[in-house]
């Protein structure tokens, strides 16, 4: 592959569960020896927190389970992004319509996937969303990132078999 496998993590404000997922995502690939193939990089659909770090609970947790963090800046999702992306996971049912009707054509929508959908025990579709915690307490981005870890294996194991194609 001559270009790196791209990896693009929406959610509403990129300050929450994209940064979270942006985090664990790229530990998990450089643990499984992808590091050098995958780029990942998250945005959101909105446009508040543009520039803005991660939220101080979200930057906690990753913390506090051993993720080096490094400096975020929040950005916003543009159509543009799509034709740099080979996966683009959505955080919730609401980022993946939002996303599947800004793609340019339905090969971009056919990029965009629900993050939870590569957890196993995740149950079923209509129960695939990653709660929002940013009005929540900690304990509340505990179970973001909780959900987002269960994800990540089969992440993994799919960005592998698409790199072995």
């Amino acid at each position: 592959m001559a270009t790196p496998y791209s990896v693009n993590i929406v959610c509403t404000g990129n300050i929450c569960r994209s940064p979270i997922a942006e985090v664990v995502l790229r530990q998990a690939l450089a643990e499984a020896g992808l590091g050098d193939q995958v780029t990942v990089s998250s945005a959101g659909t909105g446009h508040w927190h543009i520039g803005h770090d991660m939220d101080h609970r979200a930057r906690l947790v990753l913390t506090e389970a051993g993720h080096e963090v490094p400096r975020h800046s929040a950005e916003l999702f543009e159509p543009s992004m799509f034709a740099a992306a080979d996966l683009i996971l959505a955080l919730d049912t609401s980022h993946l319509h939002e996303l599947s009707q800004m793609a340019p054509d339905q090969q971009g929508a056919d990029k965009v996937q629900l993050l939870r959908s590569f957890d196993p025990d995740a149950g079923e579709e209509d129960n695939l969303d990653v709660p929002d915690p940013y009005y929540g307490d900690r304990r509340d981005f505990e179970l973001t990132y909780a959900a987002v870890t269960a994800a990540v294996p089969g992440i993994v194991a799919h960005i592998r078999e698409q790199l072995q194609q």
